[in-house]
């Protein structure tokens, strides 16, 4: 009656359409990334994810920016990550952070964050559970891997 819609691709481009900042081409990231689920809370999908992330394996990210998605405030935090297994690519972290975590990132800042070695779909989450030494450990491995 008000002309044809175009038929859209999923949430995923929904989410895209409705926050451009959010898309795939923002984020810096390819076409295999599922996307920002408009509420994680409601999609059993990102519920699945995040349980296995939680569980995932350990990398370094470098902050490289971050989007206000809501004032929870939730962002989402792109990182270039380095992994102990020497892979590199960009992290995407879906986070419900406090105010005072929110005011002190700092792009260029390294950050403890856990991936799905299985799956490589650029999602991260942070790794607020990583213990201090085999962050250390992980990160000598890292820069030792770079000097040579």
């Amino acid at each position: 009656m008000f002309g044809r819609k175009k038929k859209l691709n999923g949430l995923n481009d929904l989410m895209a359409q409705l926050r451009p900042d959010l898309s795939r081409e923002s984020l810096g990231v390819g076409p295999d990334f599922p996307g920002v689920a408009p509420n994680p809370f409601l999609s059993g999908d990102a519920g699945k994810r995040n349980a296995e992330l939680r569980m995932g394996a350990l990398a370094l990210g470098v902050l490289v920016d971050w989007r206000e998605v809501n004032s929870n405030p939730r962002v989402v935090l792109m990182f270039d990550v380095e992994t102990a297994d020497g892979l590199s690519f960009r992290g995407i972290a879906d986070e419900v952070l406090t105010i005072t975590e929110l005011t002190r990132l700092t792009p260029g800042q390294t950050l403890p964050v856990r991936y799905r070695p299985a799956v490589m779909d650029h999602y991260v989450a942070l790794a607020r559970d990583a213990d201090p030494a085999r962050v250390r450990q992980l990160s000598d491995e890292i820069a030792s891997r770079k000097r040579t």
